[in-house]
């Protein structure tokens, strides 16, 4: 009887030492320590003497309908003539090999010309970008040109 009433004393003990500390585990995570909240902006600015710009990275397929391919003059005017003007601060031109399944659910692979521009973002923006897609779908026959957006913190 003895050892009996001391399990049960015991297992009493446990449980209460289990229900009091479960119920401190929620007290402090109840009174968490306040953090201030910094905005991206803030950080941007504060921290890495930046400013947002949006980043856009448009994917050009290089492999035309009828076989042929857009030659490195052609993009080369298409970025002169069409991009340029409407962003003039700058740009950067990257080429690669890509691959995609097209309408019929072939799979393409072709060359490619990745484009990335940093801006501050508006509607304007947004309108010159949707441009410059539609002039590279109908100057190269092509089904679409991928767009990338994020947000980008940018020093100069």
């Amino acid at each position: 009887m003895k050892l009996k009433m001391r399990r049960t004393i015991l297992g009493i003990s446990l449980a209460t030492g289990l229900v009091l500390n479960y119920a401190l585990a929620i007290d402090v995570s109840a009174q968490r320590p306040k953090i201030e909240a910094i905005t991206k902006n803030d950080f941007c600015k504060n921290q890495l003497n930046g400013e947002r710009f949006t980043r856009t990275e448009l994917f050009f397929g290089l492999s035309k309908p009828d076989g042929s391919m857009v030659s490195e003059e052609e993009f080369s005017r298409f970025i002169d003539n069409e991009v340029t003007p409407l962003f003039p601060d700058g740009l950067t031109l990257l080429t690669g090999i890509g691959q995609f399944k097209n309408s019929s659910g072939t799979v393409v692979k072709e060359g490619s010309k990745l484009l990335i521009l940093l801006y501050p973002f508006d509607s304007e923006s947004n309108t010159k970008i949707t441009q410059i897609r539609q002039a590279y779908i109908n100057m190269f026959q092509q089904e679409s040109v991928l767009r990338v957006d994020e947000g980008s913190c940018v020093s100069f």
